[in-house]
């Protein structure tokens, strides 16, 4: 675990306070996680460094109690967080090796239909200069293997599928199908008709986000 410090500036005032880098950023997220599991001290500052406590009318002030737990809560939400050079390393690295797992199993090189080493593919991101940002794979693959493919003939194993989606769902899931979207068509009812082309380690993932989007009443089509 690492600590690291939450902040939040209102005004000409920051309010301090010690919280688990991990744990603040999946509390962020919305995991699981209370903010019990978070904090790291038992205070707000004003200046964590130097000692500097709040004083309780300027948390009353500002956050409109002096709850400390409330406090930090509100703080860790909507402050900002010090990351560390060594967790952006650690997300970072854990990030690229998913990527290089997700073409080590669905590509191929495309003139001999064999598939790429761990090692080569690594290589051939590096020297594509691909920026691997801390996002699902899925929304950041696309640029990659196009990047890639500059360097090394690469083929994704894909599958197509036809989608159709209920009027009422398409705002909700309509961010969902534009990575893999072929072509689209919306009905007269309002539903929305779309032929996707998806890789296929990513097909599972796509069904489980649609379906539980849809409730699912999503219908969907393998094409051949």
């Amino acid at each position: 675990m690492t600590d690291t410090v939450a902040r939040l500036r209102s005004g000409k005032m920051v309010f301090e306070t010690m919280v688990d880098l991990e744990g603040a950023m999946k509390f962020r997220r919305g995991d699981a996680i209370s903010v019990m599991e978070v904090i790291r001290d038992v205070a707000i500052y004003t200046d964590q460094k130097k000692g500097m406590r709040a004083g309780k009318g300027e948390l009353i002030n500002v956050f409109g109690t002096d709850d400390f737990y409330k406090i930090a809560e509100h703080i860790v939400k909507k402050g900002q967080i010090e990351v560390t050079q060594e967790f952006r390393d650690e997300k970072f690295e854990a990030r690229k090796k998913q990527v290089i797992d997700f073409l080590a199993k669905n590509a191929v090189d495309s003139r001999t239909n064999r598939p790429y080493t761990p090692d080569i593919l690594e290589k051939a991101i590096r020297e594509a200069g691909v920026n691997i940002q801390d996002k699902p794979v899925d929304k950041q693959i696309g640029d990659i293997i196009t990047r890639v493919g500059k360097i090394i003939p690469l083929r994704i194993e894909t599958k197509k599928i036809k989608i159709r989606i209920p009027a009422m769902y398409t705002g909700k899931t309509y961010g969902m199908i534009q990575d893999y979207k072929e072509k689209e068509e919306w009905l007269s009812n309002g539903d929305l008709e779309a032929v996707l082309n998806i890789p296929v380690g990513l097909l599972m993932d796509f069904y489980d986000k649609i379906n539980s989007a849809t409730h699912g009443a999503v219908l969907t089509e393998e094409m051949k």
